[in-house]
């Protein structure tokens, strides 16, 4: 499946060609902590069908298994965009907030889920706010949101 997307304020964008059955969620700590979410969306794409524009940020970390792991991210919106491995990586990791169709790409794996948020694994019974609405949920004061 060929896809678009990018960061939030332009400045990095890219082209990729995917499988759509490679859609992971991952439950592990480091990636609710960079990403200050519960889990993370990630598609692995081949380098050979990965054409970036931009020049994206590097955050170098030590993953669990000893391995350099790099997360890119734009300087200046810091808009998570991919992850990679090693020095000349044969794929990223595209994070799924950055594509464009990201809609379309419904997880089909889960990964760390002995480190997922219990709560995490099915948010069908929490209530929804409207779309229009910008009123906080009940019960939430505004200098809590």
């Amino acid at each position: 499946m060929k896809i678009d997307g990018g960061c939030h304020c332009g400045a990095i964008t890219y082209d990729a060609e995917i499988n759509p059955d490679n859609v992971i969620i991952c439950h592990c700590t480091d990636c609710q902590t960079i990403s200050g979410a519960p889990y993370r969306v990630n598609v692995p794409v081949s380098m050979s069908k990965f054409d970036l524009r931009g020049a994206p940020k590097e955050y170098l970390k030590t993953g669990d298994s000893g391995d350099q792991v790099a997360t890119t991210f734009c300087g200046n919106c810091g808009a998570a965009l991919y992850s990679y491995k090693g020095d000349e990586p044969r794929f990223v990791f595209l994070r799924l907030g950055s594509v464009r169709q990201r809609a379309e790409l419904t997880p089909k794996l889960q990964g760390f889920c002995c480190s997922a948020l219990p709560w995490a694994m099915d948010i069908s019974g929490v209530p929804q706010i409207p779309d229009d609405s910008h009123a906080p949920p009940r019960g939430v004061r505004p200098e809590h949101r």
